[in-house]
């Protein structure tokens, strides 16, 4: 609200804010916070522990995509390369020849600069072949 001042003659209007109560109020809520800061006790987040997990499956097919998108088929230590369109069937008849129920994990293991479509067809054809267990092989940070 403007307040009269009187000098002199004239009488003009103050059109300044008064800081004074904003700066009371906020002094009053850095001391409450003080106060009950030290009072706030942190929680403890109690994390849930890992169990033993399922064994990890002996034989492994491994896609391997390449920087130039080229594919190569990685089983039992031996590599070929194939096509995409040859993933499918290469897949399946690894799987058959492999595990018993024909459930054996699949890893993609791709170049950091491949492009990441590539990267999602592969994972479509893998799964068009009814492969159940897809996996993303990662590079470990020494």
């Amino acid at each position: 609200m403007p307040t009269m001042v009187s000098r002199g003659r004239g009488r003009r209007t103050i059109n300044e804010i008064n800081m004074v109560p904003f700066i009371d109020v906020m002094l009053v809520l850095l001391i409450i916070f003080m106060v009950t800061a030290p009072l706030i006790t942190p929680s403890v987040v109690d994390l849930p522990t890992v169990g033993k997990g399922k064994k990890p499956p002996e034989q492994v097919i491994e896609v391997i995509v390449g920087k130039d998108d080229t594919l190569s088929l990685k089983i039992d230590g031996n590599t070929q390369r194939i096509k995409l369109g040859e993933l499918a069937a290469n897949v399946k008849r690894a799987q058959d020849g492999l595990g018993k129920d024909g459930s054996s994990a699949v890893i993609i293991s791709a170049d950091k600069n491949v492009k990441y479509e590539t990267v999602v067809r592969v994972m479509d054809t893998l799964q068009k072949a009814g492969a159940q267990r897809v996996g993303l092989s990662v590079q470990v940070v020494n």
